[in-house]
């Protein structure tokens, strides 16, 4: 369990955060998400990293489908206590389209390059489950 003085964490209008995750080893930004208060508890008390989805109004727990959970290993604050840096470890891949990170694309002459490779096909991720 991590603990944290939680209302010191400015909240925007919705009641929400944004939380970058980095892997603990590598510091390689895997995701980006958005946690209210009860997520944010949540994944301190959990050690799972847990988010709000803004588009289904519902808790998320990373991994609840793929079984690819981000383990949480430490929680930052920004210098103006409005925005998360989680620290996890990946168990498997973070993105869903099974690349490590979301961030797997670069912008190159006007388009989107793939600099990453899929590390798990996608079908695979949610064909274990």
């Amino acid at each position: 369990m991590i603990e944290f003085p939680i209302d010191t964490i400015r909240f925007d209008e919705n009641g929400l955060v944004p939380a970058v995750v980095q892997d603990a080893t590598t510091r390689e930004v895997l995701m980006l998400g958005f946690m209210n208060r009860a997520a944010l508890l949540r994944t301190a008390q959990e050690g799972k990293v847990c988010f709000w989805s803004r588009s289904r109004q519902k808790f998320w727990l990373k991994g609840e489908t793929s079984g690819m959970f981000l383990m949480t290993r430490a929680i930052r604050v920004n210098c103006e206590n409005n925005s998360l840096l989680v620290l996890a470890e990946p168990v498997g891949p973070t993105c869903h389209t099974g690349h490590e990170s979301c961030y797997y694309r670069e912008a190159d002459s006007g388009e989107w390059r793939e600099i990453a490779p899929v590390v798990t096909p996608a079908e695979e991720l949610y064909a274990r489950k």
